[in-house]
């Protein structure tokens, strides 16, 4: 029996520029995955026990208690990397995720990479933005899109965003000429964007590697060439953000994701049976750790499980940046970071195959590398 074709979905900016009162069926999540909006900020003895290793229950919410470390890495001077280390070193093991200032990039391009993205959602035509669109029955495509995910289950619940998702890395993946042009600077902002996140996620990764007292090339070597997406993720106003999630709770399955927001808020990571909300920065750079570094790094650091939640009044923007191996690699604990007394905690992966498990079965609200623990 042939599969019943994956429909178009309607964007849900469309959606929403029609100021529903309630959301559509297929966009509310069930009871236990649903963000307890903060009508209140809960307090420690607030949170339900029961609950506390539970990332998707409704009682885990954004609290006042733990704030998401902030690094300064003071432009890579030498004379600070022995702090800096220690303190990425540090939220890796306790965090996966962490913010970075004075990093190196330009906050101007910060703030064209947004411009231009948020330029794209609102003052384009969606007869201009379908021009660009994906098509429905393939995963991971380049392109204008709502749905990620190939799953046809009847009980697949969308995701409250819209994103253009771009081909960056290597150079053969990139062609300007499947991005917007509108506005005019679109495409040379992406290009630059690209290359300095690049740079910028070589660093980070030398940096992790030392912190580990390995040779500062070991994790990106065996990530090897990055295969680079940056998507610019677009959350429009939600009538009922209590019932639905702007971006379901997962971790990412490459190597390392770099990721700016608006000052509107909503990314939050999950740590101690807690979603913690990532306060937004204008001049920093979230890192989010990806499942094939815990991988390299037989779990010494772990990858973040995160989500985006919806906000009632005002649209939200992001844009990831992710690092991730070629198909073809083969993934697996360094050799430095196995002993005796730290046996390998995975076994090793066809990236390849890594990935096509999540686009068919998704990441179902955890994260994907606690399949594959041994």
């Amino acid at each position: 029996m042939e599969e019943e074709p994956i429909p178009i979905p309607i964007r849900v900016q469309t959606l929403a520029e029609n100021n529903p009162t309630q959301v559509p069926p297929e966009y509310i999540q069930p009871p236990h995955n649903r963000p307890q909006i903060n009508i209140k900020t809960p307090t420690t003895t607030e949170v339900d026990n029961d609950d506390e290793d539970d990332p998707s229950s409704s009682s885990s919410s954004s609290s006042s208690s733990s704030t998401v470390p902030v690094i300064d890495l003071f432009g890579f001077d030498p004379d600070h990397w022995g702090d800096v280390r220690r303190q990425l070193g540090q939220a890796c093991k306790d965090w996966g995720a962490f913010q970075v200032t004075n990093h190196g990039v330009p906050i101007g391009l910060l703030d064209r990479m947004r411009s231009v993205g948020n330029s794209f959602f609102k003052d384009s035509p969606m007869a201009y933005k379908l021009r660009y669109a994906v098509p429905p029955s393939s995963a991971a495509s380049e392109g204008y899109g709502s749905r990620m995910l190939l799953t046809t289950s009847n009980d697949a619940v969308l995701d409250w965003r819209d994103y253009f998702d771009h081909h960056t890395l290597p150079l053969s993946r990139r062609n300007p000429s499947r991005w917007p042009d509108f506005p005019p600077t679109y495409r040379e902002v992406v290009v630059e964007y690209s290359d300095c996140m690049k740079a910028l996620a070589q660093k980070l990764l030398a940096f992790m590697s030392e912190s580990l007292g390995l040779p500062s090339s070991c994790i990106e070597d065996a990530v090897g060439d990055f295969y680079q997406n940056i998507t610019v993720s677009y959350y429009p106003p939600c009538p009922q953000p209590e019932l639905t999630l702007g971006l379901q709770s997962h971790s990412d399955i490459g190597a390392i994701t770099l990721l700016i927001q608006d000052d509107v808020g909503g990314l939050q990571v999950f740590k101690d049976g807690e979603w913690i909300m990532v306060q937004p920065l204008s001049d920093a750079i979230v890192v989010i750790l990806a499942d094939q570094t815990e991988i390299i790094t037989n779990g010494k650091y772990r990858s973040a499980q995160h989500r985006a939640i919806a906000n009632a009044n005002i649209a939200r923007l992001s844009v990831a940046t992710f690092h991730d191996p070629a198909k073809t690699m083969n993934i697996s604990p360094a050799p430095a970071l196995v002993t005796e007394s730290f046996p390998p905690r995975y076994g090793q992966i066809v990236y390849g195959e890594y990935v096509s498990s999540w686009y068919s079965n998704g990441p179902e609200g955890k994260r994907n590398i606690d399949k594959t623990i041994l």
